[in-house]
């Protein structure tokens, strides 16, 4: 038996935007956040596609002494409407969210290329939110050399 899941292919470049939205001034109040998963229509037709590889792979004769017997999502999802339908379902986040204080000279940007928030004094975003978009890997190096980074700048500022 075998089963082809979400995590065999991965949306890696989601064009979805989620966003956190604060509930009140009061801090101890928990932000709402909301991932909007497939906002975009893009994203269920790219995880779509991985699905269909994977099973065309799956299928492939070389496979045929090892395939067993599908079992999720079934033999029996074919149309476009019921995989759309599975992949909604089924589908989770590999969680890493990057973006939140983003990184850039533009308006939209939270921080500053030295990672400086915009209009407060003395106040830097060290960590992944301030990714402008998202890694093709794991993103705790990448975290990692920003905080090296902010280090050596801190060190040598004015």
């Amino acid at each position: 038996m075998y089963r082809i899941c979400h995590r065999n292919f991965t949306l890696l470049r989601p064009k979805s935007r989620g966003e956190i939205r604060l509930v009140s001034a009061d801090p101890a109040d928990r932000p709402v956040i909301d991932p909007q998963f497939f906002d975009d229509d893009d994203d269920l037709e790219v995880l779509k596609h991985g699905f269909k590889e994977a099973r065309r792979l799956i299928y492939s004769p070389e496979f045929d002494p090892y395939r067993g017997v599908e079992v999720l999502p079934g033999p029996d999802v074919k149309d476009e409407e019921e995989l759309s339908h599975w992949i909604r379902e089924t589908a989770v986040t590999i969680f890493h969210p990057v973006g939140t204080c983003r990184m850039g000279t533009d308006d939209g940007a939270v921080v500053d290329p030295e990672l400086r928030v915009r209009g407060i004094d003395g106040l830097r975003v060290v960590d992944a939110s301030v990714m402008p978009t998202l890694v093709g890997g794991n993103t705790n190096a990448p975290t990692i050399m920003i905080a090296e980074k902010a280090a050596d700048m801190i060190r040598t500022a004015d």
